[in-house]
């Protein structure tokens, strides 16, 4: 092999080396899990806000809201992805993860045999939340009921199925910072919180670039719906009329300022939701006709 040669060579083979570390899965450092004790009864409130059960409940019509066997089908241009079993069933659930596996899964994506998780999993959200609230709900959700539904493989072609890949695409996305930021009243910040990091309001009325990355500057301005059917509604910007008491009803109730009522996928989050504090949902609306003056 001559000079240029052994040079192209190893500078490919750095190249692929450097790729590699890029595109590791990295979880929280240990003493973050370390640290904490979950409770139970506090988790309930993190596992309404966050919506686990609106993707991972059954998914017949008279589905148990607690009995987390997933199944749920998500048709998104880049393939097909069901919710899996979360249920705390120790061989097709959670049951056997540790809490620091599960504050792993929730917060960075990463999985307990230490691959990425897909991003249709709203890991970039939760990446805000609380330890603390994590470390609950995963003490909550081990006093859910368990079963032993096999979860469903993605079905996702070339290159989508290639776990490795979403490194890359953390390293894009994985943005922990606030969206809405400025000089926020005590109320917004909660509402902040639990829309951004918990509801992940945005998962699904923000539009995306042709990555699947949230496009930031179009904050909850609506967006095209993955399925390629329809549209999910703007709940900020010019589009966007309702007041604080409208928004805040809506939640709790699920009726429209014209009276309609949610369906779909939006009935499952307002059933979770809507039993919050109404303190709560009062801060999601203050928070969300903030974000509509970005």
């Amino acid at each position: 092999m001559n000079r240029i040669g052994a040079l192209l060579l190893g500078l490919g083979t750095a190249a692929v080396a450097v790729g590699w570390y890029i595109t590791q899965p990295v979880g929280l450092p240990e003493t973050v899990s370390e640290r904490l004790t979950g409770d139970a009864l506090a988790g309930e409130r993190i596992f309404l806000a966050g919506g686990c059960a609106s993707c991972h409940m059954g998914t017949e019509d008279d589905a148990d809201p607690k009995l987390l066997r997933g199944g749920a089908e998500f048709v998104t241009q880049f393939g097909t992805f069901y919710a899996p079993n979360i249920s705390p069933d120790p061989e097709h659930g959670i049951g056997g993860w540790t809490q620091a596996q599960f504050m792993d899964a929730v917060m960075r994506g990463v999985s307990p045999e230490g691959q990425h998780y897909y991003p249709a999993f709203p890991y970039t959200s939760y990446a805000k939340a609380d330890p603390q609230d994590i470390a609950d709900l995963y003490a909550y959700m081990q006093t859910l009921p368990a079963d032993a539904t096999p979860s469903r493989a993605h079905d996702l072609g070339f290159p989508f199925n290639i776990r490795r890949s979403l490194g890359v695409w953390k390293a894009l996305y994985m943005d922990r910072d606030w969206v809405v930021t400025g000089d926020l009243t005590a109320q917004e910040s909660e509402g902040r919180y639990l829309a951004e990091a918990l509801a992940h309001c945005a998962e699904c009325h923000t539009p995306r670039d042709a990555l699947g990355g949230l496009d930031t500057g179009a904050w909850l301005t609506g967006a095209p719906n993955p399925s390629g059917s329809g549209r999910i509604p703007a709940i900020a910007g010019d589009e966007f009329t309702w007041t604080a008491f409208d928004i805040s009803a809506y939640l709790e109730t699920g009726f429209t300022p014209s009276f309609d009522v949610a369906g779909g996928s939006m009935a499952k989050v307002i059933a979770n939701l809507g039993q919050l504090e109404k303190s709560e949902l009062d801060a999601i609306a203050a928070y969300i006709l903030r974000a509509g003056q970005r």
